[in-house]
């Protein structure tokens, strides 16, 4: 009798631990989450500092509700298009709230399909795209740089055989983050260099494989042709690849940049924005017309030089920086 009771004590004891070690567990996840949420916020309010200036002009003081004309003009001067301005702003009242215009705001983005992280092919093969000048190279290092500090291999392949200096940066950078890179001369076969790519990931296991592409005038034939044979060779490499395909834009061009996308688009679909130098510009509110104009998700925002100035981009933590700076906190 006694070892029965004893037995039913340490059982309840050991399930009242376990309980305990799974409340802990959810408590963390749920603080690793709002830090990264407040550390998202924070990085955004900095690289939207030159975007604020102008909008400071417009509402100097926060409050609680904002004229309709105010907002209006605002959104104006962070640059986004008047068009998606009406389409934000139709049947709001002429005094606004923060959780009327947040929602709004928020609704105008493409948000990113949720993806199981757990069954993606292997190797996860993304195609970089992108005019020269973009920041295209200097972003596919700090892609694969994010890529290997989550803990996954990744390879490099240096697409852009047009430019030698494209190459040439690219193995500065790999070698640097210390990734493999395959590459070949200035003027050979890109598709060769994606397929080899592909093929060395197989061979050697690696997670995930970042291929660069040419960068020229994306109104020349022989560039839509070029790309049109790498996506080809990708899938000819290995069946289903490129399962990415990411167009780098600049951010300091606005919404100059959609009519490149747009282009890219064109040729060979694709399937997200990634922007770059949003901290040396004051036209962060392009990001709602890029998005709502092309009906594509922005992944990923770059706001600096350094490898590690590359966030995912999140719509809310995104709006909610721009909201901070004109409405006083809600209580």
């Amino acid at each position: 009798m006694f070892s029965f009771f004893k037995k039913k004590e340490v059982k309840e004891k050991e399930e009242i631990q376990e309980e305990n070690v799974v409340e802990k567990i959810i408590e963390e996840k749920v603080e690793i989450q709002e830090t990264t949420e407040e550390a998202s916020k924070g990085f955004f309010s900095r690289a939207l500092s030159k975007t604020f200036e102008n909008i400071k002009a417009v509402v100097p003081t926060k409050k609680e509700k904002i004229a309709f004309d105010d907002i209006e003009e605002l959104l104006i001067e962070a640059d986004m298009e008047y068009e998606i301005i009406e389409k934000a702003m139709d049947g709001l009242p002429d005094e606004i709230t923060r959780k009327q215009l947040r929602h709004r705001l928020v609704m105008l983005f493409e948000h990113a399909p949720d993806v199981d992280l757990s069954n993606l092919p292997k190797p996860f093969v993304r195609l970089i795209i992108g005019v020269n000048g973009a920041g295209k190279t200097t972003t596919i290092a700090k892609l694969a740089n994010k890529t290997k500090k989550e803990g996954h291999s990744v390879i490099l392949g240096a697409g852009d055989t047009f430019r030698a200096a494209a190459i040439e940066q690219l193995s500065t950078w790999a070698e640097k983050i210390d990734v493999p890179i395959i590459k070949t001369k200035q003027g050979h076969d890109a598709s060769a260099v994606a397929y080899d790519t592909i093929s060395s990931a197989l061979a050697k296991n690696i997670d995930n494989v970042i291929i660069d592409t040419a960068g020229r005038l994306q109104t020349q034939t022989n560039l839509s042709n070029e790309l049109k044979k790498i996506v080809k060779v990708c899938g000819k490499a290995m069946d289903g690849a490129p399962h990415q395909k990411l167009m780098i834009l600049d951010g300091t061009q606005g919404n100059t940049a959609i009519a490149q996308a747009k282009a890219f688009n064109e040729m060979i679909g694709i399937d997200g924005i990634i922007v770059t130098k949003l901290d040396g510009t004051a036209k962060g509110g392009a990001l709602f017309s890029i998005s709502n104009q092309l009906e594509l998700p922005i992944f990923y925002v770059g706001v600096g030089e350094k490898q590690d100035d590359l966030i995912e981009f999140s719509p809310d933590n995104f709006v909610d920086s721009l909201l901070d700076e004109i409405y006083v906190e809600e209580v």
